[in-house]
Order: C-alpha cells, then structure tokens, then sequence
C-alpha cells in the first residue's frame, strides 16, 4: 500500500487539502532533485514477496492470515494482503553487488520457513504461485477482505468510480473466462514477487524506458499464472486479471479514451520520474486520502526530508506495471526506485531470484549500450511486446530492436542472457551466483518450460482422467511438493492423480462442479428440435431458458419419449412445443451451496438432474453423471489405499 495510514475522502475540504499536499509533494520533489539532494553513491535492491495460504487437506484458500500474524508476534517484515488468504513479507534492501542474490534467496526461504512453522499449528500452507489454482469466484466475496481501514477504504473509494453495473473479467486462452463480479476484490487472485532497483535521478529516464523494454521478454520467460477459476488462459493471467479486477471503466457510443488504473504507461517518459506523477495526478482522480499529514515544502526550508505522504498514498492506487517509488534510506537521504510488478510468484524461491537476476542484470547492460533506447523500438511495439508476452508467455514472437522479428526463448537465450550476465558483472555480482541463476533461465529456454508451460502439460493431462475440481487440487498439491524441494520449475516431473492423498468432494461448492457448457431449448422451439438435439448430444435433460438467460424449466428425454408415443397411438402429425411439455415446477441450487446438498437433494427426490440458477439466471446443470464421477473417483481411492 505504501503509505498505511489511509482513509477514505469525504467532503469537498477534505479533499481539497489531500490535493494541494499532494501538488506540494510534487513541488518538494522537483526541488529535491534539482538541489541533487538524492543518495547517489550506492545501488540497492530488494523485494516483496507476496503468498498465498491454503488448507493442507483440501487445497482450498484458507482465509487466516490475521491468525498467522498474531502468532508471529512484533516481526516487522510481514504484512497482511487485501485478502485474508494472503501474506507479504519484506525483503532487506541489499547493495547490488557480490552476493546479494544468495542473501536474497537465503532470507526469502528463511522467512517463509518461519511463517510456515506458525501456520502449521492451524493446519495451513504456505504456497507461492501467481494464481492460486483451487481459487474460485466465491473465495473473491468481501467477507473475504482482510478487516484492516486502509482495505475496505480503498474497495470504496474505487467502487464510487464504478461507471458499470459491475466488474467484469473477460479472458480468452485455451478456454474462455467471462464473468461479472460485485467488487474489487478480484484483484486478489494475483500474487506476486515484486523487486526494486535504486536509481539515480540523472538516470531515472533511461533506467525506466529500458525497464519498460525488457520487461516483455523477462516475464515471457517467467510466466506462471495461466489457470483462472479452473480456466486455461493467458501464461500471465495476472496481467490482464489486475487490470480488469480494478477497472471502472463503462463502454460507451464515443471514441473517448480512458485509462484503466492498471496500465502499462501511455508513452516513454522524458523529463524525469515528475512526468510519471504529473500524468498519473493528471489522468486518475484520488481515491484515499492519508490520516497523517505534512508540510513537504516547510520541512525542506527546516532542512528535513519530507516522506511526501500524500503522493505516496496516491502513487499506491495507481498500478503501473514499472512503477515509480520514493522512499528514505536509513542513512536519512531520499532515494528513488524502479519496482517491477510483473513478476509473478513462484513456481519456486529460486526460480523468482533467476528472474530478478534476468531483469536487473540486462537493465544495467542495455543502459550501458543504450543510452536512449526509445531510438531503437516505439512505445507501441514495447506495449504490443508486454500483451504478447503476457498472452503467450514463453511462445511469444516479439518485434524488438530495429524491428527485428524474434521468438522469446532466442531472444533471451542469443541477447538477454548474455546482457544480464554482462550487467551482473559490471555491478560485481559473485560469478558462482550468475551462473547459478542465470544457468536456471538457460534450463529453462532449453527444455522450453516455465511454470506457466508445465501447469498448463499437467492441467491438460490431469482433465482428461479426473474432474477438473480434482485436477487444480492436485496440481496445487504438486506445486507445494515441488517448492518444498527447492527445485527450479525446469526440473519438475509431472503429477499423477494418486499424487492426491486426501480428496473430499462433499466440502466441494455446486460452482466447482458444475457443467457450464449448456444446451438449452426456449419456450417456442419445436419438440423435434428437442429431440434431435438430444440425440445428437447425448443428453437426457435439456433447460429451458428464456432470452435474457433465466430459467423457466426444464424438458426431458422421458417427456419426449412419452410425448411421441401418445402421437404415434394417436396417429397424429401435430407439431407441439417445448412449451407444452416442459416441466416448471422445478427445484434448483446456487453456486455456493455444497456438493452435499445437491446430491442430497437429487437422492431424495429421485431428480435426475438440478439446474444452477444464480437470482433466475441459469449458470450450470448437475446431473446424475456428475455424481457418478465423484462416486466413481471415490472407489479408485479406495482401491489405491488398499
């Protein structure tokens, strides 16, 4: 969040004063930098690891990070997420140089070994993964918010720009992902590991426009974030997830553009870091304001340096993939950052060290070539580069330098590879580190693998042989084995469904099992379209809907038969229609109620099937099969345990 100490703006007054403090931190920053009042001697790095917290039995999001951090105790670098199923630690600032990539890989395991001795009591674990697999839309509910101020300040203060009637997440991959959702809150299906770089002012442009380059093809080797609510989608869904998640955006009949919170940037920047903050205060309104206020611009006339609170706070409700930072060193000079947003977690500690080594490695060598590398690609083709890479990941084809057309594992494996390696050294990295790390990007481009790829092979492997519920829950299961190996996603094995030792189905939610690919009749449509629909699905039940999506019942292969058989005794041609025969008096469920209950109720009153009707719409079917599936699962288990 950057500054804590936030709340939402209410009043004209109030939001007047946050204004003219933030336009005064704009001020004292200029200021500062054209005094060269900034620490310039010494290059640091550091990072934010963000995790997710699940059950040990089910898999499942475990909505208990205040429970961890209350047993942790007065540790200073762990924090709660916006939702309770998240953690983030903070990582030591190192200086660039010797071994800091060991010290960081080091500290990082350290720090989650001890998070992880604490949740064992209550039966959790730790996982680092960009989307959690087993996540589905209901975890995403505001009960589900972490109860801190600073949150539910800014789920309101961004649910008051809601130009639409809702948010909606629209993402086409193997599979296609199109729904609505209530709040913003599904952001927090994203977890990443973000890694700062400190920069000089007289720097700051050339770094941040080689940042915005390179980051297409690093994250196109580190993607891992492919399987959304059981969907196959992007390599980094995170990207296109973040921005939707937080978009207020309505469409409309006019050609106006609007930036969505989450972006990318709009063109090179020029001047400074002030063009970052002018456009972002210029483009995007203030959401929260800060409890705690300064004078930026007398504190620099006593002599202090000001934390600039009040852009600090703005600068946290605006997400640029590569964005601006400022902060204070403990020597008590200011300094600037680049972070870099796009890494995701995982797949393991070490594979998220090789990717920062890729990214900081090959900035500092492009810069030490390039002394304005906006020359060699335009803004549009560096943006077209981040989508791609987003999309396709490591199967990526790029438009780079001079126009050149290259696929992302040569680009990295003939350029960035060795850059980084050259930027490594120039910084006066240990060799034994860039060999260890970057050697595992190598592994990677070679066996063409990231964690995106080997989710997706053992995902698509996994549906084929078990219900889809079962498949994330194993895949979940393979990821924290694989992490507690410390092995490099290049060299895991794939996972078998027996990988599962505990699986219990009747905890399952009706939206995780549910069938959502549907066949449905409306009211006027002919019997004998009903009939040979059904003969040519091979189906037994068939909902009725009308044309706005809401049920009004449900016709069966019994009806059908019967309805032919009385024709056929009746030597009658006439043509009836769905409306005639359809059952109405139906009984249904909801996405949330449980598996249980569904097979309850089909048991006791002898249903075939139960349609799933979200406040009248129709979302999915249950049926029989659905159940024998589940049962027949259950009996393999039985039978392996044996």
């Amino acid at each position: 969040m950057g500054e804590q100490k936030v709340s939402l703006l209410k009043g004209a007054r109030k939001l007047q004063r946050f204004t003219r403090n933030l336009i005064n931190d704009v001020e004292a920053l200029d200021q500062m930098i054209q005094n060269n009042m900034f620490e310039d001697d010494i290059v640091r790095i550091g990072a934010e690891q963000e995790m997710c917290i699940v059950d040990k039995t089910t898999f499942k999001p475990l909505p208990r990070n205040l429970d961890i951090l209350n047993m942790l105790g007065d540790v200073d670098f762990a924090e709660t997420e916006l939702a309770k199923f998240n953690l983030e630690i903070n990582l030591s600032p190192l200086e660039f140089t010797g071994d800091c990539f060991s010290k960081m890989e080091a500290e990082t395991r350290e720090r989650i070994l001890y998070i992880q001795k604490y949740a064992d009591k209550i039966d959790a674990q730790i996982i680092l993964t960009g989307i959690l697999p087993t996540l589905r839309k209901h975890h995403l509910e505001m009960s589900n918010l972490t109860p801190l101020k600073r949150y539910k300040a800014l789920m309101d203060a961004i649910n008051a720009q809601l130009l639409k009637d809702a948010y909606e997440l629209k993402l086409t991959g193997i599979d296609e992902l199109n729904i609505k959702h209530n709040s913003p809150m599904l952001e927090a299906c994203n977890t990443s590991f973000q890694v700062h770089l400190q920069v000089n002012p007289s720097n700051f442009v050339q770094l941040y426009n080689i940042a915005q380059v390179i980051t297409a093809p690093v994250m196109a080797v580190s993607a891992n974030s492919p399987i959304v609510f059981g969907k196959r989608l992007w390599h980094e869904s995170r990207i296109a997830l973040f921005q939707q998640s937080l978009d207020t955006r309505s469409s409309n009949e006019h050609l106006r553009e609007r930036s969505a919170r989450v972006y990318f940037g709009n063109d090179w920047i020029r001047e400074s870091i002030l063009d970052i903050y002018k456009e972002d205060i210029s483009r995007f309104r203030v959401l929260i304001s800060g409890d705690q206020e300064e004078d930026a611009l007398q504190m620099l006339k006593d002599g202090k340096i000001p934390k600039l609170r009040a852009l600090q706070v703005h600068n946290s409700t605006v997400y640029r993939w590569n964005r601006p930072c400022y902060g204070i060193s403990p020597n008590g000079k200011p300094h600037l950052r680049i972070e870099n947003r796009v890494l995701p977690a995982g797949p393991t500690i070490i594979d998220e060290i090789a990717n920062s080594a890729l990214w900081l490695g090959s900035i500092i060598d492009y810069a030490e070539n390039f002394e304005d590398i906006t020359q060699f690609i335009t803004f549009p083709e560096a943006r077209d580069n981040f989508i791609k890479a987003a999309r396709y990941g490591i199967d990526t084809k790029f438009t780079w330098l001079n126009d050149q057309k290259i696929s992302a594992v040569d680009l990295v494996r003939e350029e960035v590879i060795p850059r980084a390696k050259n930027g490594l050294r120039k910084m006066k990295v240990k060799e034994e580190d860039i060999d260890r790390y970057l050697g595992i990007i190598e592994k990677r481009m070679e066996k063409h693998t990231t964690g995106a790829r080997w989710m997706l092979r053992a995902y698509n492997d996994l549906i084929e042989k078990i219900p889809r519920d079962e498949a994330v829950s194993v895949l979940t299961s393979s990821i924290i084995r694989n992490q507690s190996q410390s092995l490099p996603v290049h060299e895991w094995s794939s996972p078998d469904a027996r990988d599962l030792k505990i699986y219990k189905p009747s905890r399952i939610k009706v939206d995780e099992f549910m069938t959502t690919d549907l066949f449905t009749v409306q009211k006027d449509d002919p019997v004998d379209l009903v009939a040979e629909m059904m003969n040519w699905r091979k189906i037994r039940y068939l909902p009725v809907e009308n044309s706005k999506g809401e049920l009004e019942g449900l016709i069966t292969l019994r009806i059908i038969l019967r309805h032919f058989l009385k024709m056929r005794k009746l030597k009658s041609n006439r043509s009836a229609t769905v409306a005639e025969l359809m059952l109405t008096d139906l009984s249904t469920v909801k996405p949330s109620d449980s598996i249980f209950h569904a097979m309850r109720l089909m048991n006791e009153n002898k249903f075939g099937c139960l349609p799933v009707v979200d406040e009248k719409e129709l979302v999915g079917i249950l049926t029989e099969q659905d159940f024998l599936r589940i049962s027949g699962r259950l009996i393999e288990r039985l039978e392996d345990d044996d």
